[in-house]
């Protein structure tokens, strides 16, 4: 238990510097696509700083539901509080889907207008090409980073925040496409570079929310971590079948169910110790199970059965 507490304040603190740090380059970008978008003439740019605002409020939703999901269990919640993460991580999906539609929906509207009604599009300067290439620079560090930390404090929250750093790349790149083609005289290029990009932030959002609703619902582990615990019960010598094995992700934790067969000879307190020893190894050789509870059957011979 001590060592979970540990683990639960070590991953808090990534979690807020990493959050913190996201929301204070994210005010600055939102700052600087205001600016240079409104000296270069680049109304996508304009439209992406409205991204950058929201990304800082995503940032204090991960910083804070990180911390409540770090939260030791309570008389209200007997089983921690990590399904608090997975929520973020749906509202994470979701603002990506809203950013990504509002893309698309200025994008058509600006090729309909030019298209159809005669609306000119008016050509960007070199200021706000510079301004989407820093973005991507900046975008495409924090999404590494912010991927490191993820797997350091096991946070599908920051991992999430990871994606959309990695869509707003796609974004700006857009953006950039768009401005470039603009500057060479095609102005038509940037509402279609911007509409592809929004279908690709539309994909990634409903990753990220499949991902936190298989948190919530108590999916089954993967196969491979299945495979580890059936490994790992083979490596006692007292237990001699696995009669049942059921898991469930919880939040950014695992909970194992596990039902083992003895010898039917032993007494009550050799097979607790057996199955004692089974569930501190399972727990210490698998760092993200929170709790594995292990039923004690004694072994069926086939006449018996």
């Amino acid at each position: 238990m001590e060592q979970l507490e540990n683990r639960n304040e070590t991953e808090k603190r990534i979690i807020v510097r990493v959050s913190g740090g996201t929301m204070a380059v994210n005010g600055f970008l939102a700052a600087m696509k205001i600016i240079v978008g409104w000296l270069g003439n680049s109304t996508a740019l304009l439209s992406d700083a409205v991204n950058s605002l929201s990304d800082v409020a995503t940032g204090l939703a991960v910083m804070i539901f990180g911390k409540l999901s770090r939260k030791e269990h309570d008389t209200d919640h007997q089983y921690g509080h990590e399904k608090y993460e997975s929520m973020v991580s749906v509202f994470l999906g979701v603002a990506l889907l809203v950013t990504a539609l509002e893309i698309a929906r200025a994008a058509v509207g600006s090729m309909i207008g030019f298209l159809f009604q005669g609306v000119p599009i008016a050509p960007p300067t070199w200021l706000a090409l510079g301004g989407a290439g820093l973005t991507i620079l900046i975008k495409e560090t924090l999404f590494h980073l912010t991927r490191k930390a993820a797997k350091k404090a096991n946070s599908s929250a920051l991992a999430a925040m990871a994606l959309d750093h990695r869509s707003d790349v796609f974004a700006a790149s857009g953006v950039l496409l768009g401005i470039g083609g603009a500057l060479l005289g095609w102005t038509i290029l940037e509402p279609i570079a911007s509409f592809f990009i929004a279908a690709l932030i539309v994909k990634l959002g409903v990753e990220i929310i499949r991902t936190g609703f298989n948190q919530v619902v108590d999916k089954a582990a993967d196969p491979a971590v299945v495979t580890e615990i059936t490994a790992i019960c083979a490596d006692h010598p007292g237990v001699l079948h696995v009669d049942d094995l059921k898991t469930r992700v919880f939040g950014t934790r695992l909970f194992v169910d596990l039902e083992i067969a003895v010898d039917p000879k032993l007494t009550v307190g050799q097979a607790h110790h057996i199955a004692h020893l089974l569930h501190d190894d399972i727990e210490e050789r698998i760092p993200n199970v929170k709790h594995c509870m292990i039923h004690v059957n004694p072994l069926r011979t086939k006449e018996k059965d």
